[in-house]
């Protein structure tokens, strides 16, 4: 089995892979597709015992020549947890292996689930929305008659892309609630009324993701709608940038408003990485092409539109990620820009 191919397996059946415990899905007795799940698990754990040997067995001049990666990270953490071992320390300061395990299957599972999904829903929303396919491509078109085709010169003048990202994930995030626990110790939280929440020590808190982004007092009357120019504020004309009087300016949301990738110390790792994809990813297709909805006979354009937003709304969350229900209830039609 390759490694996409467990990796996949043990995606789809995330739910049932956290409640049997791995060793009962070997059973003979077990229905043979819990026996192939059971059988991807093996795979994939194969794979990461494989990947932290060869990023182990690198040579340290390598590994002080790379920029670095997730791995190596992981790595340097664990060489910590031996270092603190070895000085015969109670307190520890690296990963273990089975530790590192964890994150890895954590980035896979973040890096295949959600920013696809976040793609996706994307795409079917500026097919509804041509405007918005309007308003990122006279970016695009901008920044690709001026800039360089590298990440240091093109991303940060595709913040259009970026507020698409953003607006899609506030309303269609994959993340819906975010467990979380209090520490050891008691805690006080303040709430925007300033009233005061005490919370006892290991106290479980389920954060409601979507309530928090969709939040009238945050987000204004049009909380619930899909407006990715929402994260742009007007700016005066005297404030000027390189000698240049800027009319927008990219939002920044009060602290603890808009959390698609958690926040705090546990914020997600690949943040920024589904950032710069997603951004490739808009600016390759709007760049080339214009998406809009099949119309059936019959149907208008408005109609194809229409069709394409109730698809969107009929969402639930399959497995742990939000998902539409019938992603194939409408097609969409890529046109060749001239």
């Amino acid at each position: 089995m390759t490694y996409r191919d467990s990796l996949s397996l043990c995606l789809r059946n995330i739910i049932t892979f956290a409640i049997i415990p791995k060793r009962y899905l070997s059973f003979s007795l077990m229905p043979r597709k819990l026996q192939r799940l059971g059988q991807a698990v093996r795979e994939f754990q194969k794979y990461m015992v494989e990947m932290l040997a060869k990023e182990r067995n690198s040579s340290v001049e390598e590994q002080l020549s790379k920029t670095g990666t997730l791995m190596t990270a992981l790595v340097r953490a664990s060489d910590e947890d031996a270092r603190s071992k070895n000085l015969g320390q109670d307190s520890k300061l690296g990963l273990t292996d089975e530790e590192i395990f964890g994150n890895i299957f954590a980035y896979n599972l973040a890096g295949h689930e959600t920013t696809a999904n976040t793609v996706s829903y994307a795409l079917v929303l500026l097919a509804a929305n041509p405007k918005y396919q309007d308003w990122v491509r006279e970016e695009i078109e901008q920044a690709q008659s001026i800039a360089q085709d590298d990440y240091e010169s093109m991303f940060p003048r595709l913040q259009r892309c970026l507020a698409v990202m953003y607006e899609t994930l506030r309303l269609y995030g994959s993340i819906v609630f975010i467990p979380r626990a209090a520490s050891h110790a008691t805690q006080t939280l303040r709430s925007h009324s300033g009233k005061n929440i005490i919370l006892p020590p290991s106290t479980a808190v389920n954060i409601n993701v979507q309530a928090l982004h969709t939040d009238p007092k945050t987000w204004g009357a049009n909380s619930l709608e899909w407006r990715p120019d929402r994260w742009f504020v007007s700016l005066r004309n005297d404030m000027s940038i390189e000698g240049k009087a800027p009319s927008q300016a990219f939002v920044s949301p009060p602290a603890g408003s808009f959390i698609p990738w958690a926040d705090g110390p546990r914020v997600c790792p690949g943040q920024k990485f589904a950032q710069v994809e997603f951004v490739a990813v808009m600016a390759t297709l709007l760049g080339r092409y214009r998406v809009r909805p099949v119309v059936e006979a019959g149907q208008s354009e408005s109609d194809g539109r229409k069709a394409l937003m109730d698809m969107v709304d009929d969402s639930a969350i399959s497995a742990i990620t939000l998902q539409m229900q019938q992603p194939k209830k409408v097609a969409l039609h890529w046109e060749i820009l001239l």
